[in-house]
């Protein structure tokens, strides 16, 4: 598989305070690589410096062989490489319809004089848009609640609907940002289940999170940061044994046991 996003050099100071420090790491197409790290790792942070959140001080972002670093995140969608946030982004007094819709509209917006004089082009976008927004809906199996306020949904259902809106706007590449924190484990598995079948679209995937046994049932590699930098990369399995990865969650001792 050919890499899709590849990371050089990345590097962000705060002051004094490296926050990210000279991260590499590539992303094959259709692949899901999962960050870990304890807090404070700067996982968010190369999150927010690949996705145009904020800007490097130094290195290099390529997307789809273009060179992309420091594009604005409405660039970087109109690419496709889209990311979400910790909190749910949806707005809590829309519908589940009309929050899909403006996913939709935000990457295929037909234009100022199209869309203010309903020309044919935008006619003809806007039909379009609403049944590929309707089959986007049934896919994730929201059709039920498509016209429940998105405020009264449960707060799994509202992490879905996040990730709906995101995929709206036909991304090549979604970054997820905690998309679990503060679910059940059975929430979590349906989050898991969805990100798959999103793969399955030939959607490429970067996730951040916590929870171990959501990475672990999801990713193919595992990226793993601390204090800035790359710490370890591998399966699943493979970085979850390093005695380096046991060190940086649980302490020196800890990894001492295990061996």
């Amino acid at each position: 598989m050919s890499a899709l996003l590849n990371v050089s050099g990345l590097t962000r100071r705060f002051g004094g305070l490296t926050a990210v420090s000279d991260l590499s790491f590539a992303v094959a197409e259709r692949e899901i690589l999962g960050i870990i790290g304890p807090n404070g790792a700067g996982k968010t942070t190369a999150i927010n410096l690949i996705s145009g959140v904020i800007r490097p001080t130094s290195g290099e972002v390529t997307f789809d062989g273009q060179t992309v670093t420091a594009f604005p995140p409405h660039r970087l969608a109109a690419r496709g490489l889209v990311r979400t946030f910790q909190s749910t982004t949806v707005y809590t007094d829309r519908t589940v319809w009309e929050n899909t819709l403006r996913g939709a509209y935000h990457g295929l917006y037909p234009g100022f004089f199209p869309a203010v004089f309903g020309t044919a082009q935008a006619r003809r976008r806007s039909v379009e848009t609403e049944r590929r927004v309707a089959e986007l809906i049934e896919w994730l199996g929201l059709t039920a609640v498509a016209d429940q306020r998105a405020g009264d949904l449960p707060y799994g259902y509202q992490k879905t609907l996040g990730m709906v809106i995101t995929l709206a706007a036909e991304p090549r590449l979604v970054m997820l940002d905690e998309p679990v924190a503060g679910l059940s484990a059975e929430e979590a598995d349906h989050v898991r289940d969805t990100v798959l079948r999103i793969r399955e679209r030939g959607i490429t995937v970067v996730v951040i999170d916590h929870n171990m046994r959501f990475m672990k049932g999801l990713c193919d590699r595992v990226l793993v940061m601390n204090q800035g930098r790359e710490l370890a990369m591998g399966t699943p399995a493979e970085v979850l044994a390093d005695p380096r990865v046991i060190e940086a969650y649980l302490g020196r001792g800890h990894a001492a046991h295990q061996h």
